[in-house]
């Protein structure tokens, strides 16, 4: 018999990977990898801050995610390039993060536990707002799906069609920021990137269509997650970082296959 808390953390990777694997898709297709590096460092800068105002943490990520993808947005618009506002930005927020955790009065965090994630301890109210902020994620983008996937395919296609890129790429904005939040405590900060990346990078090593591809994405999540708990229990090593180590192993191996 299963332990109550193995289930809740193979309940809390499947969450993740439902939301990680499509959202994942498109960040692979805009080549927008850095941006949800950056997104998660900045994760820490949102921690920080819910404890300095007592409020929930999922809520300070969520903020402070939301105003990354903004500043972002803001200054390429006005001819920064990306890469190097990512890297300013992204470093700057988890600096400030880990200067203003230290200052927190009163309370002693465990940094451990939200750069590597601690997914053997997420409770049930953690798994109502994992699988919440999931279906939100994966309503978001099923409503937005063509939309999002012709403005990514083509931009001048998308405008002559109606379509905004502008928007859709706040749509996908906004969704990242919500799977930061969520992923936080499962995978941290360090790690957000990697299940965005992985499970999509290997599906598309195998899938013909865009539908395929963010399905798969799902599928490597889920094995992933079942796959490196079964490892941390039996091998006795962490959790969040096994749980990746499975992933790069399925993308390994589907490089393999399609070569």
């Amino acid at each position: 018999m299963l332990d109550d808390f193995l289930v809740r953390a193979a309940l809390a990777g499947g969450g993740l990977a439902v939301a990680t694997g499509p959202l994942g898709s498109f960040v692979v297709w805009r080549r927008m990898a850095y941006f949800g590096d950056a997104t998660a460092h900045a994760a820490i800068l949102g921690v920080a801050l819910a404890l300095l105002f007592s409020a929930p943490v999922t809520l300070g990520t969520l903020v402070v995610s939301l105003a990354m993808g903004g500043a972002v947005s803001w200054l390429s618009m006005r001819g920064h390039a990306m890469d190097s506002t990512l890297g300013v930005l992204s470093h700057s927020a988890l600096a400030l993060g880990l200067v203003a955790i230290s200052f927190v009065p009163g309370v002693r965090v465990d940094l451990s536990a939200f750069l590597f994630g601690d997914i053997l301890a997420v409770t049930r109210p953690d798994l109502v707002v994992i699988w919440g902020g999931a279906a939100l994620v994966g309503g978001l983008l099923l409503w937005r799906w063509s939309r999002l996937l012709t403005a990514t395919l083509s931009p001048d296609l998308a405008v002559a069609s109606g379509i905004s890129p502008a928007r859709e790429q706040l749509v996908l904005t906004l969704a990242l920021a919500l799977v930061v939040a969520l992923a936080l405590k499962v995978v941290g900060a360090l790690l957000i990137a990697a299940m965005l990346i992985i499970p999509a990078s290997a599906a598309r090593s195998l899938a013909r269509t865009p539908e395929a591809m963010a399905l798969g994405a799902i599928g490597v999540g889920i094995v992933a997650a079942l796959g490196g708990l079964a490892a941390s229990f039996y091998a006795d090593t962490p959790a969040g970082p096994s749980v990746v180590a499975v992933a790069a192993a399925i993308f390994l191996v589907s490089a393999l296959i399609r070569r």
